[in-house]
């Protein structure tokens, strides 16, 4: 199965797209094309990684912009043989005067929905605070977050800058929100930052599930605790070694963690940028990380159970698992 469970919607940007709206928003195309202008010519460090990332951001300048990127994100997903898609988006990035923070969550709902509706491939929206925002900002994107709790929205989530923003404290008040509402709690940690970053997630955001978490291997102790936790991190080897937090893919530390008994499912991040959607990062793990079929039955299963589904998804995929 291919249960992406680590996927931003900026980084799904159709080339052609991007074209097309920017020539609509007056938007320069750049020298090379869009689909250059997109794409990472190869490893750098998060930051680089992230200016890439943001090469995207004219282009939800319009509510209908917004939608149809969203709705063509699932379609390209379900076309690429995925079975379930999780999306995540920092919608302040994308807010202004003239489209608030409900509007664009909206937005991207309705586009995700009409995506799953013409493709038949279930997704949810996870929304995203952002670490280079403050406090304040952040409450009011749980609480947009939290309004729009349903069928669609179904995670919040901490993403951005982790080498220049590192600290969690600050974000409890926005998780607290999220949580009462019941959506799904997950994080960006341990990706350009130290080990420690986990558990300090786990402490301050209540957190389910670690998003990349490369650097958890460096501190054993801090490992054995994501286990007893029973933490999912969700591995994004491709993307790992594109902003640096690995040297090599196949020297993703997924086998250490899996391992230490850390339980794992699998995302492709960014997959505009590194040019690898989730099929490709599954060949990664057999053909690079030396998982075999158990591995694999393994991950599909903690993706299902770890996935925030609404019951009834989360039923039928279970039925779809290997016995």
């Amino acid at each position: 199965m291919l249960i992406n469970l680590h996927s931003h919607l900026e980084g799904r940007v159709r080339p052609e797209t991007a074209a097309e709206l920017a020539r609509g928003a007056g938007v320069p195309e750049p020298p090379a094309g869009w689909a250059r202008a997109l794409r990472l010519d190869g490893p750098a460090d998060l930051t680089a990684y992230l200016e890439k990332v943001a090469a995207s951001y004219p282009f939800f300048r319009r509510l209908d912009a917004i939608e149809r990127i969203a709705r063509e994100a699932v379609e390209d997903a379900a076309a690429g043989g995925q079975d379930y898609l999780e999306l995540r988006f920092g919608p302040a990035t994308h807010a202004d005067d003239d489209r608030g923070l409900a509007e664009v969550i909206a937005a991207v709902a309705r586009g995700m929905a009409a995506g799953s509706a013409a493709s038949g491939m279930p997704s949810g929206a996870v929304v995203a605070a952002l670490r280079h925002h403050d406090e304040a900002t952040n409450l009011a994107v749980a609480r947009a977050a939290a309004a729009a709790a349903g069928d669609v929205v179904c995670g919040f989530d901490l993403a951005g800058d982790e080498s220049r923003f590192p600290r969690h404290d600050v974000h409890a008040p926005a998780f607290g929100v999220a949580a009462a509402a019941g959506l799904g709690l997950t994080c960006h940690a341990a990706e350009a930052g130290e080990a420690a970053a986990v558990a300090d997630a786990l402490h301050w955001l209540g957190v389910s599930r670690i998003g990349h978490g490369a650097h958890l291997v460096d501190d054993p102790e801090q490992l054995a605790r994501a286990a007893d936790a029973g933490l999912v991190v969700e591995i994004c080897p491709t993307s790992n070694h594109f902003t640096g937090a690995i040297d090599r893919v196949a020297d993703h530390p997924g086998a250490a963690m899996r391992r230490a008994g850390v339980r794992l499912a699998l995302g492709d991040d960014n997959p505009m940028q590194t040019g690898s959607d989730l099929a490709a990062e599954r060949r990664v793990l057999v053909a690079q990380l030396g998982w075999d079929e158990r591995s694999l039955a393994e991950l599909d299963r903690t993706s299902v159970a770890a996935a925030f589904l609404e019951p009834a998804v989360r039923r039928a995929l279970e039925a779809r698992l290997p016995v």
